[in-house]
């Protein structure tokens, strides 16, 4: 199929697995966040996981809690995966993601609810039952830049309209054309 790759080698084939599989981990988390699923969010954690984030220290549930009283008073988030580096060590890995986050609020007076931040995140990811999920993360802010003259406005015009809830065109069920 791909001439250029030896098959033979199964553990070059079982990292790149791997690596895939953490990448769609970090994926759905930032669905998850954007579109208000935090099921989804929850699901990329494992139970016992930790999370630090800028102004919260605590376990994925306490995170879940968190993160939810937060963005509802947002009218949107949206999260850009940029850099992103997996290095394997068996059953666990660490993982740097480069991350920028928007976020805009017609009505909070909060800066942060009106920025566009640049983070990190650093990663401990392990291979559990065969699924790799979240065990602790590190949320790494290198600096943030809000919006001081007014807010960010919502996307409108014609087609689909951006939406926080399991209504979002990405839930459809895929179909042919």
């Amino acid at each position: 199929m791909y001439p250029h790759v030896d098959t033979s080698d199964s553990l070059a084939v079982a990292e790149l697995i791997a690596k895939q599989e953490i990448y769609e981990v970090l994926c759905r988390y930032c669905r998850g966040i954007d579109r208000l699923d935090l099921e989804l969010v929850r699901s990329c954690y494992h139970p016992d996981a930790r999370d630090h984030h800028v102004s919260f220290d605590g376990t994925r549930d306490e995170f879940i809690d968190w993160v939810d009283a937060e963005l509802r008073q947002m009218d949107g988030t949206m999260h850009s995966i940029a850099n992103h580096l997996v290095e394997l060590d068996g059953d666990r890995a660490r993982c740097e993601t480069y991350v920028n986050t928007y976020s805009w609020s017609a009505t909070s007076t909060r800066p942060a609810h009106n920025s566009l931040t640049g983070t990190r995140y650093v990663d401990t990811f392990e291979l559990r039952a065969g699924v790799w999920r979240i065990a602790e993360r590190w949320a790494v802010r290198s600096w943030i830049r809000t919006d001081s003259d007014g807010v960010v406005q919502a996307g409108s015009g014609p087609g689909p309209a951006a939406r926080r809830d399991r209504g979002d065109l990405v839930y459809r069920p895929i179909t042919r054309s």
